[in-house]
């Protein structure tokens, strides 16, 4: 008997049906990685699987007599799904908020889910439910993900790739029969990568089913099958011994130079820094996050930002797009101005910054249009603006539109959207101010293997002017364009 069976099943996202006549039969020992180009549909096949979304027409069996929500647990790329950390992740700077850091439970209180007061002890202090979780159990599942150092850490300080390891181990702490992961290794530096593969190899091992949405080139060892998804439907089922073959030819498109012709130069240029940065130091209570960094970069270079999960890149980034309160008590120059320069306001420097990060992707408002979405982008606002656009900025978001393949979305809302979509989406809305600073952090996070190196040659071809200036963000070797030159990489807030 299979453990799970689907018999013709199709499923219907709002308006659109997304999964159209899936017959799939996942057998015990099996683990099966779901790969596809960006909308087809793998996000929504492991939601399914979790009860997330009805099924339209067809059968989906489990051989179980356990409840779905017992036996399967699905660890999401975002937050969406996780009540309790989207409760606590309320807004985009949050994290770069000392004061937050007071008011937000730790990872430890997360994964024990103490997080009730009831009482209070004779020092005052509180006193929490008691946790189902032994401590025993707890640590070994933290040690698995390696994130036992930071339990008592408030959770919204943690970096991208640490909450997604909090959140597996939350999922893990659950003793699953099945786990969904759906694109596990988005943000994980080289270690963490590493850690979750062993981690997945151990659970394989325990009996555990793992079922994951992932790219051709991050599929773990203890995957045995392999399903490829094409606008919906199943294309190809192969084992993994066969697939593997396949998984190194891949299609290196290149953009439409006409397509680029009306980008030309930045729409400012009269600086010759982008940045000066002087000893930044940035701190949380006893927590060293930025200790002593210095960064100049001259108009026109290019640059790649590396370091582990935990480094510092997220909150240093932070200091140059006026996201960090702490940068009131730096010292540092941005376009030739100290802090922005007199009478220079915030929106004046992000003016002349395009800019895309996990973070923004994490909070950008689900219910806006993707026209707005890429127009907000002239205006530094999350969605919402209230100028009217100009005729030339009308047909500059339908030309970026056009260039990133998401024009045919522009009248959809933001959340009907795929992953890799909206990933699209946000960095149109990067490029479309035609801005002479882009700080592109971790930008092909859920894109497939072709659209990656779609954007890579665009990034080339918008830099090929000593004009443009570009910080480049990623874990991955391979994603970094070719027009990048110069790095620099932290470790434990120091640059290295």
């Amino acid at each position: 008997m299979p453990a799970v069976s689907l018999q013709d099943v199709s499923v219907r996202k709002y308006d659109s049906i997304v999964l159209s006549n899936i017959s799939w039969d996942i057998h015990p020992g099996e683990n099966w990685a779901i790969i596809g180009p960006n909308g087809s549909g793998k996000t929504v096949m492991l939601e399914m699987l979790a009860g997330k979304w009805p099924i339209l027409s067809g059968k989906l069996i489990y051989d179980s007599q356990k409840p779905v929500r017992d036996m399967v647990e699905l660890v999401s790329n975002d937050y969406s799904f996780n009540r309790i950390v989207s409760a606590g992740a309320e807004y985009y700077q949050q994290r770069f908020h000392a004061y937050e850091a007071e008011r937000a439970p730790s990872v430890r209180s997360i994964l024990t889910n103490q997080l009730k007061p009831v009482g209070t002890v004779n020092d005052n202090s509180v006193m929490l439910e008691p946790s189902k979780i032994s401590e025993e159990n707890l640590l070994r599942v933290s040690d698995l993900l390696s994130i036992t150092h930071l339990l008592d850490h408030p959770f919204v300080t943690l970096s991208n790739g640490e909450t997604r390891r909090m959140l597996l181990a939350k999922s893990l702490l659950k003793n699953p029969e099945m786990l969904l992961l759906d694109n596990a290794f988005s943000g994980l530096d080289v270690h963490s990568r590493e850690v979750l593969r062993n981690a997945l190899s151990q659970l394989s091992a325990s009996g555990v089913t793992i079922i994951m949405a992932t790219t051709a080139t991050e599929i773990p060892p203890c995957i045995t099958h392999v399903m490829e998804l094409e606008a919906g439907k199943i294309a190809k089922v192969s084992k993994i011994e066969d697939f593997k073959a396949k998984a190194e030819a891949v299609h290196l498109p290149k953009p439409d130079p006409a397509a680029l012709e009306h980008f030309g130069l930045p729409n400012f240029m009269d600086f010759k820094f982008a940045l000066d940065l002087r000893n930044i130091q940035v701190k949380y209570h006893d927590q060293l996050i930025l200790d002593h960094v210095n960064w100049k970069i001259a108009k026109g270079e290019k640059w790649a930002l590396s370091g582990p999960n935990g480094s510092g890149k997220s909150t240093l980034l932070s200091i140059i797009t006026a996201d960090n309160p702490q940068r009131f008590a730096n010292d540092f120059d941005l376009f030739d101005q100290k802090r922005g320069g007199k009478g220079a306001s915030i929106w004046d420097i992000k003016q002349k910054i395009g800019h895309v990060s996990p973070e923004l992707h994490l909070y950008f408002p689900r219910n806006t249009p993707v026209f707005k979405t890429i127009a907000s982008g002239f205006f530094d606002a999350t969605g919402v603006f209230f100028k009217k656009l100009t005729d030339i900025q009308i047909e500059r978001v339908h030309e970026v539109a056009t260039l990133l393949h998401v024009a045919h979305l522009k009248e959809k809302d933001f959340s009907q959207l795929s992953k890799g979509q909206q990933r699209m989406v946000l960095l149109a809305r990067a490029l479309v101010k035609n801005p002479p600073l882009l700080i592109l952090d971790e930008p092909c996070q859920g894109l497939d293997v072709e659209s990656i190196e779609y954007f890579k040659s665009v990034v080339d071809a918008i830099c090929n002017t000593s004009e443009r200036t570009l910080i480049y963000v990623s874990h991955y070797p391979h994603e970094i364009p070719s027009c990048v030159t110069r790095f620099l990489k932290l470790e434990k807030g120091r640059v290295l």
